[in-house]
């Protein structure tokens, strides 16, 4: 997570939730409260498919049946998860990337405050595309939240044009030495 002001970077915190931590918070909650045992690919399909960073306003939203181990007996069994199931297991790490966006705002020089009012927080990354993230962020800090337009690939290729400039992002490549 950083916060970018004219070519270098303001504030930078590298916080350890993302894609893996939300698969292991889907995996966990299968098991404690289905008592069935799920691999990492299948929390993967999981949390792409109806993974969300807040429960549908109305009833369960959409469903997927799941395939794992029971845990029991150890056979296979087939059960069907909700979207509001999953946004109740992704509550802890989303919860997190809140904290986290809330003491990068602390930490912002107040000048570039009327900055951040204005063109808000750019989602990027695989995270970015968790559904309802970037609404849940919009209602915690009161601020304009967009996804990049392509969030999985913009992070390297803003590397890459910054390497192919180093002059225009001397600020941001000497953080990166």
């Amino acid at each position: 997570m950083a916060v970018l002001s004219l070519g270098g970077i303001v504030y930078a915190r590298s916080v350890r939730v993302g894609g893996d931590k939300m698969d292991e918070a889907i995996i966990g909650y299968i098991r404690r409260n289905h008592n069935l045992l799920v691999g990492e690919s299948s929390a993967e399909r999981i949390k792409k498919e109806i993974g969300s960073a807040c429960p549908p306003e109305d009833g369960e939203g959409r469903t997927m049946e799941i395939k794992g181990r029971d845990l029991m007996n150890g056979v296979p069994k087939e059960i069907v998860l909700s979207e509001r199931q999953i946004a109740e297991s992704l509550a802890e790490p989303v919860s997190q990337i809140i904290d986290a966006v809330k003491v990068a705002l602390e930490h912002t020089a107040p000048e570039l405050a009327a900055d951040i009012v204005d063109k808000g927080i750019v989602l990027t990354g695989g995270g970015a595309l968790l559904s309802n993230l970037d609404f849940v962020l919009r209602h915690a800090t009161g601020l304009p939240v967009s996804i990049a337009d392509d969030p999985l690939t913009c992070v390297a290729l803003g590397t890459g044009r910054a390497l192919d400039n180093p002059k225009t992002f001397r600020n941001v490549l000497s953080r990166m030495y």
